[in-house]
């Protein structure tokens, strides 16, 4: 697909006028559906075109009639929470007929409709590029029976398809998360996290069914997620004798296809619980709003870009990026996976479903099966592991993956209580096994956690390395410890001690280190904001106007503040990155002034904690309060430190224990690499790093090579990924903006969408 000519196109140079582009859900329902929706509605109008929904999916179509009604930016107003698919989706036999494709063709002509937005699964997505396929000579049949006139056949002479995989067992290939898989796994880790208090109240074990179909994918990094203690997946089928194994180990149990499987006598007081359509049901996670958002607008944009000669395309999300695949290569590469689960070719049905599925099942054995000490390797090294800075979630289960991949590898582990002011005070000891059993749900930090750095102490610090024979250092945290790694790597020049390798798994929910876009603990914090939200609307509903002003953590990063505005539906987003004055202040009352005057209820407006020093929170709710008096009232709620409590989300617990497993195994490469005549010695730039997502892929980076990447005054990375999605907030909430399409997905092909030398798709 061409590249844009500039890097910055106004909607008045994108123009969708004259189009018609019609958004429709078929298959079962996802969570993050009716975002999805939501998104092309409001973009498709903002560039002009006209929107129209689908109602029933396919059958709506077929049917047509008031199934098929234009849609107004007021219609998808408060839908952004709401789990399932407003709009209706069923199945269709009759679609799958020529006959059904001919009356759907011409309900569409009716319209000039000739851009379709399907979001569903591959059969949905296959149903429509066959339909694409057909168009011309459904238009020439439909002449023939005198139903549309002669020059209808030029006139709409091809039909654009985009599509978006709605499908909560993430089957689809090309994609590293589908919509509504995020969701999913917060309703088993609820439940898991439910079942886990009884469980051991009563020494029961459970026996936990999940959905998935051939898919073990919600299983897997369900186990994963809840530290299960075995997994039964389509991939990877138990070999002979596999209940007498489970059955020496087993406290949970997850299992996908459990259905199929013969009863089990495990010899425990067992409890069988099989979550069904639970799943699929509640409100969307804070991920699967941001993703479908994402994706409706990129959906829109490929349209708005599409040719007589482009193929159907799916939006699809790599690593933390956007991309377009095209529609058919994912469906074949999907159809392949079965082919090789049917023929009994498991690993090749893993390698098949992408490098997330890949490493999400290799961390799983690496972390869920300890190997008897006669079969552990012996390194002779010890390694420390301690956190930094301020709690956040899946801090534990990063702990908990270092510890057991380290062990796994034949070192010793060392913990580190309250950070650097523990490791000088001495407060370190061995920690096994199964001293970190059940870390994995459990928020803030077990370790403790300081803000202390180390500089003031190295001397003392070093002592103790000695003392303990530390041969490698593993920090857990956030801006805290990236200051405490350039500290130590200035240290070396002073004491050998600190030449060592040293790495950081970024860790903070405000999401400000640099070198990564994304930290471990930001999605927990990030749903709490969005949570937060969705009752505080709900708490105005059947009131008068109301607008809430909300403010989030962060420090000086507007990442909270941003993308929980994003995902709550907010009308603006106020951060220190995006200077504002008085002026922006009062056009921002305005236009939500006239919103309130035409048909919304309820207003929202996010402020970051430090986004100015003038325009407190107090200010800002003044402001609004006295401006749109007569219109709205107002209300202010600080979240605090809520944000850094509660469970971590599956997100966090599965992007701390992947991250973690990688960083663990960095280190022990980097002892072999630098033991010489008896001792490890390390003292080059790329022996102390930082482990960092970077849109597409997990690369360790040597913090000095970061200093120049970051704003020391503020805490924050000089250039931000997520300032991008600014745009599309205010868009969304019916801002004129301009919007940056050089970050935008373009065409590729499913060949070259995995990075080989890393892991893409830390996204789960």
């Amino acid at each position: 697909m061409a590249q844009p000519d500039t890097k910055k196109i106004f909607f008045e140079n994108l123009s969708g006028a004259g189009k018609a582009i019609a958004v429709l859900t078929s298959g079962g329902d996802a969570q993050g559906m009716n975002a999805a929706v939501r998104a092309v509605v409001r973009m498709g109008l903002y560039v002009g075109a006209k929107v129209y929904f689908i109602h029933e999916g396919y059958q709506g179509m077929v049917d047509g009639g008031d199934n098929i009604r234009e849609a107004t930016w007021e219609t998808v107003s408060s839908m952004l929470q709401v789990g399932g698919t407003v709009i209706g989706s069923a199945r269709c036999k009759e679609f799958r007929s020529h006959e059904g494709r001919l009356k759907a063709a011409h309900n569409l002509l009716q319209r000039g409709i000739t851009n379709l937005c399907v979001i569903g699964g591959d059969g949905s997505l296959t149903g429509a590029n066959l339909f694409r396929e057909e168009w011309s000579g459904l238009l020439t049949e439909l002449v023939e029976q005198g139903l549309i006139e002669a020059d209808s056949v030029q006139k709409y002479s091809a039909l654009h398809i985009v599509g978006m995989v709605g499908s909560i067992d993430n089957d689809f290939c090309g994609t590293d998360m589908t919509i509504g898989t995020d969701s999913a796994l917060h309703r088993i880790i609820e439940v898991v996290d439910a079942i886990m208090t009884t469980a051991q109240s009563h020494q029961r074990t459970f026996v936990l069914e999940v959905m998935g179909r051939h898919c073990g994918y919600l299983a897997l990094v369900s186990a994963l997620a809840c530290g299960a203690d075995w997994v039964l997946i389509p991939e990877m089928p138990p070999e002979d004798g596999w209940e007498d194994k489970m059955c020496g180990k087993l406290l949970i149990f997850l299992s996908c296809c459990l259905s199929n499987s013969p009863s089990l006598n495990l010899g425990f007081d067992t409890r069988v619980t099989i979550l069904g359509h639970v799943q699929r049901g509640g409100t969307p996670s804070g991920f699967d709003r941001i993703l479908a958002s994402r994706m409706g607008v990129e959906a829109v944009l490929a349209l708005l870009e599409t040719t007589a000669n482009t193929p159907a395309c799916v939006v699809s999300l790599c690593g933390n990026q956007s991309v377009r695949l095209p529609l058919m290569e994912c469906v074949q590469m999907t159809q392949e996976v079965q082919k090789a689960m049917d023929n009994k070719r498991f690993e090749d049905a893993v390698k098949l479903r992408g490098r997330s599925f890949e490493n999400n099942l290799k961390t799983y054995k690496l972390l869920a099966h300890r190997k008897p000490e006669s079969e552990l390797p012996v390194s002779n090294f010890n390694v420390a592991v301690l956190n930094v800075g301020a709690p956040a979630a899946g801090m534990n289960a990063a702990v908990r993956s270092a510890v057991r991949v380290g062990i796994s590898e034949g070192h010793k582990m060392f913990a580190v209580n309250d950070g650097f002011e523990g490791f000088y005070k001495g407060q370190i000891k061995e920690i096994k096994w199964a001293d970190v059993g059940g870390w994995t749900g459990q928020g803030g930090s077990l370790l403790g956690t300081k803000r202390t750095l180390p500089a003031k102490h190295v001397e003392k610090i070093a002592e103790q390395m000695r003392k303990h024979n530390i041969n490698a250092l593993l920090i857990v945290g956030g801006f805290e410890a990236f200051l405490s790694l350039l500290e130590l790597f200035t240290a070396r020049g002073k004491h050998d001690e600190f030449c060592v390798p040293m790495v950081m798994v970024p860790a903070t929910v405000s999401n400000n280190v640099p070198g990564s876009d994304l930290s471990v603990g930001a999605d927990t914090a990030l749903n709490a904001i969005t949570t937060t939200c969705d009752r505080i609307k709900q708490s105005a509903s059947g009131t008068k106007r109301r607008v809430f002003i909300i403010e989030t953590m962060g420090g000086y990063c507007g990442y909270l503040a941003t993308v929980g505005g994003l995902a709550s539906g907010a009308d603006a987003a106020y951060i220190y990155e995006e200077p504002f004055d008085i002026r922006d202040l009062q056009a921002n009352v305005e236009h939500l002034t006239e919103k309130m005057k035409t048909s919304i209820q309820r207003g929202l407006v996010l402020r970051n904690e430090n986004s100015n020093e003038n325009y407190t929170t107090d200010f800002i709710y003044q402001l609004y309060s006295e401006e749109g008096r007569g219109v709205f009232d107002c209300r202010k709620n600080v979240l605090g430190h809520m944000q850094q409590g509660g469970a971590p989300s599956p997100f966090d617990r599965n992007f701390g224990t992947k991250i973690s497993a990688k960083a663990m195994q960095w280190v022990t490469k980097k002892l072999v690499e630098t033991f010489r005549h008896g001792r490890v010695f390390a003292n080059s730039e790329d022996s102390c790093c930082l482990l960092g997502m970077r849109r597409r892929a997990l690369i360790f980076q040597p913090v000095v090579q970061l200093k120049d990447e970051t704003d020391f005054i503020h805490r924050i990375p000089k250039e931000q990924w997520w300032l991008k999605l600014r745009p599309l907030m205010k868009i969304l909430a019916k801002y004129k903006t301009s919007y940056d399409v050089s970050d935008s997905g373009q065409l590729e092909h499913v060949v070259h969408n995995q990075p080989k030398e890393s892991d893409a798709s830390v996204a789960m």
